[in-house]
């Protein structure tokens, strides 16, 4: 699909009104449909827009627009710009860019990385504080020059990175983090539905064994009337 004019409508409304090409030659060169041109010439479509000249603007030349004029089969063509652009060459990001009086609490935030999230890389950290591998494993191993001054605080507070920068570089380093297994820790406690249910009998259980002894009930009156005989007897023979 070929490129049509900068501004395709005003370009369009300059051409209904000052060519007689037909509507489908506009059309086409201005990538519209040939309703829409019509309506252009109607009054209907675009009125407030003020029409661009094609050929002041580099974009058709006279002898194209005779040459369409001439011929309705004849499809107009974009004038080859005589302007060339140098390419844009990709600029390779370098290390994220640290405020001045932002760059002293960067071991405050590698330290507090470290604690609230290990799975962190030290690329990942890299990129949201914007410091170097040796300062990072210094902070890891407590040998850095300041150790004993520094308090993890979050970047995020600091404003050293944002919460979308860290949540993003979190969920990589879960996603590259190998799945644990759930491991098996013994028993359960039992449901109250099952250890507060009544004690069935099972009418198949096996007959041949010995049924437990069932203790007798004690009749406390019986034995305080005892009690009180052997009482009585001990006062008589005194």
């Amino acid at each position: 699909m070929s490129q049509g004019p900068l501004m395709p409508k005003a370009t369009a409304v300059w051409l209904v009104e000052n060519t007689s090409l037909s509507f489908d030659q506009i059309a086409d060169f201005c990538k519209l449909h040939p309703l829409e041109v019509k309506g252009i010439a109607d009054g209907e479509v675009a009125a407030g827009i003020k029409g661009a000249d094609p050929i002041s603007m580099g974009q058709l030349t006279r002898e194209e627009i005779e040459k369409a004029q001439g011929d309705t089969n004849h499809r107009l063509r974009l004038a080859e710009s005589r302007v060339k652009l140098p390419e844009q060459k990709k600029i390779k990001k370098g290390p994220r860019y640290t405020p001045v009086s932002r760059r002293h609490d960067r071991p405050n935030a590698i330290l507090w990385l470290v604690r609230n999230h290990p799975e962190l890389k030290d690329a990942q950290i890299m990129r949201l504080v914007g410091t170097t591998k040796t300062t990072i494993q210094q902070v890891r191993e407590r040998t850095h020059w300041n150790s004993a001054s520094l308090a993890p605080m979050d970047p995020v507070t600091l404003g050293l990175c944002s919460q979308i920068d860290l949540d993003f570089e979190v969920q990589r380093a879960a996603k590259d983090r190998p799945q644990v297994e759930a491991q098996d820790h013994g028993g359960t406690l039992m449901p109250a539905e099952v250890s507060t249910a009544p004690e069935r009998v099972d009418p198949f259980a096996d007959m041949s064994r010995p049924k437990p002894v069932q203790e007798e009930q004690i009749d406390v009156n019986s034995v305080f009337a005892k009690l009180k005989t052997l009482k009585r007897d001990d006062e008589d023979e005194e």
